[in-house]
């Protein structure tokens, strides 16, 4: 039966289970996906990988195109092959009333196995193109198409319904050069395949051609697969503290149940099982509900991650029967865990604990309290001086992070030492009979308000830091970019991937080339002479590069590259050998006016805003997520708690009733003890978050050479607040009101 002191536990276990079951059926359902271009080709080869990590998703080294060509004549002579498609994606972006259309970026060459043309005929010469119906431009009119080289008129031969542009064979050789992935139609023998393919590339069959996905989607699924996982843990995590929190309130108000139960022959054991019998009863029936609610949250989620960013454009739910039944396991043992501390105590009440439970706390900081209070607030000053000192990212971040927690711990467990005094000050303004009840109420029970004010502590401390963090970070690298950039106006691109050569025609190629193996980032510069490279760290030698196109070169390195550069490389040659390469910006020692289609001028501070802005939404937009779940599970933790303690003051309610009170008067004064509990809990909150936040901008301003102010995005925070604060108002005033006297 679901009584009212086992529904805390259960209201936090289905939310627990519910968040893990819609994040575990997310992320399995995040796995490569086949481009629809190569749906009906049983086999596809791959040119060989790069050498990098796989987490950095380089693209595989392209074939030149003398060894594509040869290589697909000779798959074309086994037995089964009908035919073999030469893959080459390159960049091309149709513009509409002027703008470039977002989302269609790419283009391929038309091929009558991979293409399915809604109506007209495939593209044959070199201005032919086939185009997304939705574009709305009929067959036989003209479309502007940006391509790296600049806009130009291309006649519209046919349409598909896809996002892509569609060109002829010799095109589409001429603006893509390398070929990385063969497409196999037919039904040839793989081992066949194989034997002609050695070791020049991978044979992919069955599932295993979802490899040739993209890189930019294996990465935004990189990404997802982050940040679900996290969300997984904290929302465990959540499910683990609230239902750890209700059971210790249940617990506490049982004490005389459990000390009758130990006056007539009780073990500690079998005090210890009833209630691990409870807990595995309420688990098992949140956790059926709990699954059915993630299952149905995963499939409303799945289109609002890839509107986001976090998963890649196609990305559906797929069922795996493992997932919900991890998460459905996962209940019992959630309210399993956050029992088992309650338990232990509860087996410790003596037969004789109900005569002499105590109504007034005679000591609300132990021995043991301060020590570990201390504790954590020396670990958290000295994780804060070494984030000061910090000279590297990684490991300011996880300083920064440490600190934090720890300063929380502290903040949590000495909390009862401060809290005479915050209630003296928040309730100066509050005079009368009301004030004095509220008062006395919260003074003559530090301890209990210490407790109903951590979830609020814990919930604002992780909404400041983190919020926090990710803002501040975000304006000192933005302000030391602008402090590096010496030009009047930048050229930046407005709606495209990079700056085509009719917009910037001189600036800085942005692209990627293979040494020994590995694919490293590489910029075109036109200050550069033929023959010769800039490299990090030596700046001396020759060195070796393949491009994009496959084809190799050495260079002779006359110089070290820039900071945080790689590789510098003759722009000509990056032109020649990647026709698809796009500038990021280009500075400009006056503000001209630009007529060029995607391309924008602004000023210094913009570009250095704007320069990762696609990382920082995505980051933000993690952020947000990681929020909304902790002050979900955060709300939940602060309703349960007031809801427990009102509960256990029905009978201080009563006897205001029976002084004279009016139900009114009794609710205004829970609801008053209420939102003294969130003020509370959010000063401590964000005092604790400032202080680790502090040390994480001394640090940037150490690593940048300039001051970096703390930013926290207070209307956020405000908002997280005030959440907190409607429930608890909610949580404690209602219970009060239906007090009788």
């Amino acid at each position: 039966m679901l009584t009212r002191d086992r529904l805390g536990t259960f209201v936090a276990v289905l939310l627990g289970t519910a968040i893990v079951a819609a994040t575990l059926v997310l992320l399995t359902s995040a796995r490569p996906r086949l481009p629809d271009r190569f749906a009906d080709l049983a086999v596809l080869v791959q040119s060989p990988a790069a050498a990098n990590r796989p987490d950095a998703f380089a693209e595989p080294v392209p074939w030149p195109a003398g060894t594509a060509e040869r290589l697909a004549g000779r798959l074309r002579a086994v037995p089964g092959v009908r035919a073999v498609v030469e893959d080459r994606p390159f960049y091309a972006q149709p513009v509409r009333s002027g703008r470039p259309v977002p989302g269609h970026t790419v283009g391929y060459g038309w091929s009558d196995v991979t293409g399915r043309l809604l109506d007209g005929s495939p593209p044959a010469g070199d201005r032919d193109v086939v185009v997304d119906r939705a574009l709305g431009v009929p067959v036989g009119g003209t479309v502007t198409l940006l391509t790296a080289s600049g806009p130009a008129p291309w006649r519209v031969t046919g349409h598909v319904g896809t996002a892509a542009v569609f060109v002829s064979g010799p095109v589409a050789a001429r603006l893509s050069p390398g070929v990385r992935v063969l497409g196999v139609a037919g039904r040839p023998d793989p081992a066949a395949v194989r034997s002609v393919v050695g070791g020049d590339g991978t044979v992919l069959t069955g599932d295993r051609r979802a490899e040739v996905e993209p890189r930019a989607d294996a990465r935004t699924r990189w990404i997802g697969l982050q940040v679900l996982t996290a969300t997984t843990a904290l929302a465990g995590f959540a499910g683990v503290f609230l239902a750890a929190s209700t059971s210790a309130f249940a617990v506490s108000q049982r004490r005389r149940e459990i000390g009758l139960l130990r006056a007539v022959g009780a073990t500690p054991r079998q005090v210890r099982a009833m209630l691990y019998r409870s807990a595995l009863l309420v688990g098992a029936a949140a956790s059926a509900l709990g699954v059915g609610l993630g299952v149905l949250a995963a499939h409303l989620l799945a289109g609002r991650l890839v509107h986001a960013g976090i998963e890649p454009a196609g990305y559906t739910v797929r069922w795996w029967t493992w997932a919900p039944a991890a998460a459905f396991a996962a209940g019992p043992l959630v309210a399993l865990l956050g029992t088992a501390a309650a338990a232990r105590r509860a087996s410790r009440i003596g037969p004789l604990e109900a005569m002499r439970a105590a109504e007034v706390e005679k000591r609300p900081m132990t021995r043991l309290r301060w020590l570990a209070g201390l504790a954590a607030a020396a670990a958290g000053t000295a994780a804060a001086v070494a984030t000061a000192v910090a000279s590297d990212v990684s490991d300011l971040a996880q300083y920064s992070m440490l600190g934090a927690m720890a300063l929380v711990v502290a903040a949590t467990l000495l909390a009862p030492v401060v809290i005479p005094a915050l209630v003296g000050v928040l309730l100066r303004p509050v005079r009368g009979v009301l004030g004095m009840l509220v008062r006395e109420s919260a003074l003559t029970a530090v301890r209990r308000t210490a407790s109903t004010a951590a979830p609020v502590l814990l919930t604002v401390a992780f909404a400041v830091f983190v919020t926090g963090t990710v803002q501040t970070s975000t304006a000192a690298y933005a302000a030391r970019r602008a402090a590096t950039v010496d030009a009047a106006a930048v050229l930046v691109p407005d709606g495209t991937p990079g700056l085509h050569d009719a917009a910037a025609g001189r600036a800085t190629l942005r692209t990627q080339v293979y040494v020994a193996g590995t694919a490293v980032p590489a910029l075109g510069s036109a200050d550069l002479p033929p023959g010769t490279a800039l490299a990090a760290p030596t700046g001396a030698g020759r060195v070796t590069v393949t491009y994009p196109d496959g084809v190799a070169e050495t260079l002779r390195v006359t110089g070290p590259a820039p900071p945080e550069t790689e590789l510098v490389l003759p722009r000509a040659s990056v032109r020649a050998h990647d026709p698809s390469a796009l500038a990021p910006a280009a500075f400009l020692p006056a503000r001209p006016a630009v007529t060029a289609p995607g391309a924008e001028v602004v000023d210094a501070a913009t570009y250095a805003a704007r320069t990762d802005t696609e990382d920082d939404r995505l980051v933000w937009t993690f952020t947000l997520l990681l929020l909304a779940v902790s002050a979900g599970a955060g709300a939940l933790a602060v309703a349960n708690t007031l809801l427990m303690s009102a509960r256990q003051r029905i009978g201080d309610y009563r006897v205001l009733r029976l002084s004279g009170a009016t139900p009114g008067q009794v609710a205004l004064t829970a609801a008053l003890e209420s939102a003294l509990v969130v003020a509370i809990g959010s000063l401590l909150g964000i005092g604790t978050a400032l202080l680790a936040l502090i040390g994480s901008a001394q640090s940037l301003a150490a690593q940048s050479g300039r001051a970096v102010p703390v930013v926290v995005p207070w209307p956020l925070v405000a908002c997280v607040v005030a959440g907190c604060l409607v429930v608890a108002v909610a949580a404690g005033a209602l219970p009060a009101r239906a007090a009788r006297g």
